[in-house]
């Protein structure tokens, strides 16, 4: 019998050996169950084929063809990805709605003694929960943000204070981005939907008893949006300000960003649209820093003239009471090692 997750924690922990996706490539590569493994019963192709013969022909042909291929398909996979596994295993397998797809795939597999079930209602339950955790209720964790300007290093330090075993998480690196104008990152960013049940996994993993230290972003990390639920807890939560000096600053980003700063056709692509907002005098000098191979100082002016000053306006509309502000001269490992330790004194103590 298919089974029913009332919560998205009760599905995150099924329990199962394996999650089996049997939708289309198109379909696992929007979303997917977290941990789930793509072994499709219809290929991108097939799939549409067999819904423009529904459509335009017959139910009954669309249905005939789709078994032949489904079954086609699944011996494939029983024949090759499936050919280890032992007779004890347990798969759980899902489709868009739970229907035939899975439905046919899982008896297959229990037909030869595989314990196999299926998620009732296939991915849109699972995506269902996914919308309630992360749009309808209010995140069940306490969020202190751990702010600051652009350069302190928070996203590294959120690793360092991880590996101290303070919950964290780290929403630039869940959407594959930098969070900034120039926070392009190879591979480009998940869709939103997978954004999103990488965040909700990542929340669901996590202690509500325990506070959990979150980067302060803004409501987009690059072009992923922050769920209603996430963003109204990082609004309203408390503070934790990390400050440096702008030389420091200056000398982890021209580090940190230097795959682009050594692009100079795609830096100042991304730099021209900002004559709109820092004038055209101020964008000119910066083009001139490019053309010079000036890295450390466009970095410097970058900051001045562009990032502290949003940071500031930023601030000023979601003031957020401050926990604490902890300060380190320098951005170096055992610099952030130091400040890892600030940090969790204050954390300790909410």
């Amino acid at each position: 019998m298919p089974i029913e997750y009332k919560t998205l924690p009760q599905v995150l922990a099924h329990g199962f050996d394996t999650v089996i996706d049997v939708r289309s490539p198109a379909e696992y590569a929007e979303d997917h169950l977290p941990g789930a493994i793509s072994l499709p019963v219809l290929s991108n192709e097939e799939r549409a084929e067999v819904g423009t013969i529904y459509v335009q022909q017959s139910p009954f042909l669309a249905r005939k063809l789709g078994a032949a291929l489904v079954f086609r398909n699944a011996a494939r996979h029983v024949e090759t990805a499936l050919r280890d596994k032992e007779g004890g295993w347990q798969p759980l397998v899902y489709c868009w709605r739970g229907g035939q797809r899975s439905g046919s795939f899982a008896w297959m597999l229990q037909q030869i003694g595989w314990r196999a079930n299926v998620i009732s209602g296939g991915y849109r339950s699972y995506r269902r929960l996914v919308n309630r955790y992360l749009y309808d209720d209010p995140l069940p964790h306490r969020v202190i943000a751990l702010d600051g300007y652009t350069g302190t290093a928070k996203t590294e330090l959120l690793h360092v204070l991880s590996g101290r075993g303070v919950q964290v998480v780290d929403l630039e690196g869940l959407a594959n981005h930098r969070g900034s104008l120039l926070g392009e990152q190879p591979g480009g960013q998940p869709t939103q939907k997978s954004f999103e049940s990488r965040l909700a996994q990542a929340f669901c993993a996590l202690d509500p008893a325990r506070p959990v230290l979150v980067e302060a972003e803004s409501s987009k990390i690059g072009e992923r949006i922050l769920p209603p639920s996430l963003w109204t807890a990082l609004c309203h939560a408390p503070r934790i300000e990390v400050a440096a000096p702008i030389e420091a600053r200056t000398e982890y980003l021209t580090r940190a960003y230097d795959d682009i700063l050594s692009d100079a056709e795609r830096l100042e692509d991304r730099l021209n649209p900002l004559r709109r907002h820092r004038s055209h005098a101020v964008v000119d000098g910066w083009i001139e820093m490019i053309a010079r191979g000036d890295k450390a100082g466009l970095t410097r002016a970058l900051m001045e003239q562009h990032y502290d000053p949003a940071y500031e306006k930023s601030r000023g509309s979601h003031p957020n009471p401050r926990l604490a502000r902890v300060e380190a001269q320098g951005l170096d490992a055992p610099s952030l090692d130091a400040l890892a330790g600030e940090v969790e004194r204050v954390m300790s103590q909410v």
